[in-house]
């Protein structure tokens, strides 16, 4: 079997979240497939993708912003392919000869509309126009054999609005490998990882720090002038550090010794900073979303998005170094169930299958 997976979506420089979950998935998936007798090879359309890839035979191809998307199997299928997967549903299948496995991550911008920031205007207006409606989103995936998701949350979505008729297979995102580190003496630290987007609703949470003033809420990624004025504002004698853009270092090493992971979100299609977390021992508070129930199970406490006391209650409540080790160790104990290995291996199983029935057909 030949497999094609489609790495063009790998951001060079920094990775988002599609980007870490192809790097993850094609680097564990390489061993199995080679061990099944399999052939692996990567779609890129920028040689610079490569550097976060594994070693393996590689093919450019047109990006997928190209207008020549919608045409692109008329490239792929030069290659002799048996069976490609994608990472994203947005891959053109016009003329295809193979089987086809597309990727659906969440439904989160039909539910919230505003498109990323760093989209070009044109991109913009046509992802709302896209979101309006749930028939392109239908079109695109029934042109496909299966339909892969992150969670069972988001399987579920899919099915209640009938989004396809073929298979859906829940793949889930992982952490990626780090060292086996030991804890950092506990601070007051409260982590967020994760955009200002709207549907984020980083408010809540800066809103609950002039109520703790023995902790300090740490905000990761990169954020708008206007936005840390805003949150700053929302938390009068609060202590918020903006590290705008923290190194994976930074990241891991402020998590070893926090108090919490926290995160107010009322939207997700997975959450890879809880499980991040959870594989450094640190115990989540965060908003009380089905996705989160998914991903946290008991390593969590769980509080309404908008409840501000509510996270003023679940952080002091691990000021107790009692219910903090009981957390932290529920915590270690629930981060083995996502890894890339095991993602992988659901992954090329249902890429034999559908190999399978293609030459069958």
């Amino acid at each position: 079997m030949k497999v094609l997976l489609d790495c063009r979506y790998v951001r060079i420089g920094h990775h988002d979240g599609i980007s870490r979950y192809t790097v993850g998935l094609a680097a564990e998936l390489a061993a199995p497939a080679a061990a099944a007798g399999h052939a692996l090879e990567l779609l890129v359309s920028d040689e610079r993708q490569l550097a976060a890839l594994p070693d393996l035979p590689w093919h450019r191809i047109s990006a997928p912003t190209s207008i020549r998307e919608p045409l692109v199997a008329r490239q792929v299928r030069r290659l002799g392919a048996d069976v490609v997967f994608s990472p994203m549903q947005t891959m053109g299948s016009w003329g295809r000869d193979y089987a086809l496995a597309l990727t659906l991550h969440d439904l989160i911008y039909y539910r919230n509309r505003t498109p990323p920031r760093e989209f070009a205007l044109p991109i913009r207006v046509l992802w709302r126009l896209y979101h309006l409606a749930w028939w392109p989103q239908r079109v695109l995936l029934n042109r496909a054999d299966a339909v892969v998701t992150v969670s069972e949350t988001t399987a579920a979505l899919i099915a209640q609005h009938r989004l396809t008729r073929h298979p859906v297979t829940v793949v889930p995102n992982a952490p990626d490998p780090v060292p086996d580190l030991p804890r950092l003496p506990r601070s007051g630290a409260l982590v967020y990882m994760g955009s200002f987007m709207p549907y984020k609703n980083v408010a809540t949470l800066a809103s609950a720090m002039p109520s703790l003033p023995h902790h300090e809420l740490h905000l990761m990624s990169r954020v708008p002038p206007e936005e840390q004025a805003r949150l700053t504002a929302l938390a009068p004698g609060g202590r918020l550090v903006f590290h705008d853009g923290a190194s994976d270092e930074t990241y891991r090493d402020v998590l070893r010794g926090a108090t919490a992971l926290v995160s107010a979100s009322r939207d997700e299609g997975f959450g890879i900073p809880l499980v991040e977390a959870m594989a450094l021992g640190t115990p989540l508070v965060v908003s009380d979303i089905p996705v989160f129930r998914e991903v946290g199970g008991d390593a969590a406490t769980y509080v309404e998005p908008e409840d501000v006391s509510g996270f003023v209650r679940a952080v002091r409540d691990l000021d107790d170094p009692e219910v903090w080790d009981r957390r932290s160790a529920a915590a270690r104990t629930r981060a083995p169930h996502y890894s890339w290995e095991a993602s992988a291996r659901t992954l090329l199983a249902l890429l034999e299958r559908l190999a399978t029935t293609a030459t069958r057909r």
